[in-house]
């Protein structure tokens, strides 16, 4: 029993110890160029991430009012957690196996020793981490937990108990994947559960120590403060600096150009023209079997009514064409006519004076071009 005494003393001492000469020797590559403590936020851990199982050993203790004070038995401790943030980790564990108690006066039917079961569920929280921020190599770190849970006791007494505590977990880095550890604990439950009257609540005390295996990935990555350029597929990154490198020379040129135009509209012509008669002839082009005009030959229709037939008073003639290679003469020739009409009327409807018109059907009779003969499907306005 002194010997079983002396281990959870001495856990005690080595634990307050190591935290006051070690609290202020933790290292510094945490730190900017300035010295300040470089902080969060951390990116989001997998689920298989930043697990540990603890298993360790040491001593099971009893406190009351009426009781001396009792090293009750050996202590047998394992757990499991994970850390969800570098400053915040939950685990659940058992803690046992023995412990008593040593009453100052003498009460028959009180329980003095007992096998304890607790199976609890804590809340951690690395006060390191927090103050100082967080450094994956740091050797030590004090985390202090919440503790909730079951306690059974068997032996003389057989009961359940809730019971709820706080406690002092010391870890010391040993490498990636194991640390050291210190536990100290306080349990409270009511008294009644070792049948001692009078007494509404003990004070289960553990100390324990032993080893923490890290499991899956380790530490925890900063979010960049940098947004990473995002290439979209299928370019390579050459590729996309290629382009941006020519979209840059294209706004440069466009700029440029605008400035020329800016001052050529600034500047006063030396000679205007007015009334001036063209006579360049217009071509319009179709689909096979169609006498419907697309819009990009409205446009150049619209262009050559503005620019040429508004500048003279002189009769336009519309040639209608189809392409012998497709469909027969009869057909042709009444596809080509339909075209005319149509360019016609469009003449007429954009202000044109119909009777300035002139409509030719040429049928396939008189092809423009040998090769390619899809363009002999066109109007002509001579």
């Amino acid at each position: 029993m002194k010997s079983i005494k002396t281990i959870l003393g001495a856990l005690a001492v080595a634990s307050l110890f190591t935290f006051s000469f070690n609290a202020s020797a933790q290292e510094n590559g945490n730190r900017d160029e300035n010295g300040n403590v470089v902080r969060g936020s951390y990116e989001s851990n997998k689920f298989w991430d930043n697990w540990f199982i603890g298993v360790g050993a040491g001593a099971n203790a009893t406190v009351g009012s009426k009781m001396n004070f009792n090293i009750g038995g050996l202590a047998v401790d394992a757990n499991v957690g994970k850390w969800l943030t570098p400053t915040f980790g939950l685990r659940a564990g058992y803690r046992g196996i023995k412990n008593g108690a040593d009453y100052k006066t003498n009460v028959r039917g009180a329980v003095k020793e007992w096998n304890q079961h607790f199976f609890h569920v804590d809340a951690l929280w690395n006060m390191f981490e927090s103050i100082d921020g967080y450094k994956e190599t740091r050797f030590y770190n004090l985390i202090p937990y919440a503790q909730f849970g079951a306690l059974r006791l068997t032996g003389d007494t057989k009961d359940w108990e809730f019971g709820a505590g706080a406690g002092l977990l010391n870890t010391f880095r040993l490498g990636e994947r194991v640390d050291f550890f210190v536990d100290l604990n306080v349990v409270e439950a009511r008294g009644a559960i070792y049948k001692y009257p009078g007494k509404k609540y003990a004070h289960l005390l553990s100390a324990t120590a032993g080893l923490v295996f890290n499991l899956g990935k380790t530490n925890f990555d900063r979010h960049s403060s940098i947004t990473p350029v995002v290439v979209p597929l299928p370019f390579t990154l050459d590729q996309y600096n290629a382009l941006q490198d020519r979209v840059n020379a294209l706004e440069a040129e466009n700029a440029a150009l605008k400035n020329e135009i800016a001052a050529l509209k600034a500047k006063t012509p030396d000679v205007v023209y007015k009334d001036v008669a063209v006579s360049t002839p217009a071509t319009l082009y179709f689909d096979s079997n169609s006498a419907k005009l697309s819009v990009r030959e409205k446009a150049h229709l619209d262009y050559y009514i503005e620019n040429v037939l508004a500048n003279t008073e002189n009769k336009v003639t519309v040639y209608g064409h189809a392409d012998k290679k497709t469909g027969n003469a009869t057909i042709n020739e009444k596809i080509a006519g339909k075209r005319a009409e149509v360019v016609k009327d469009y003449l007429v409807s954009k202000g044109v004076a119909e009777s300035r018109i002139e409509v030719v059907n040429e049928g396939d009779k008189n092809n423009l071009f040998d090769t390619p003969y899809q363009l002999n499907r066109c109007v002509v306005i001579k």
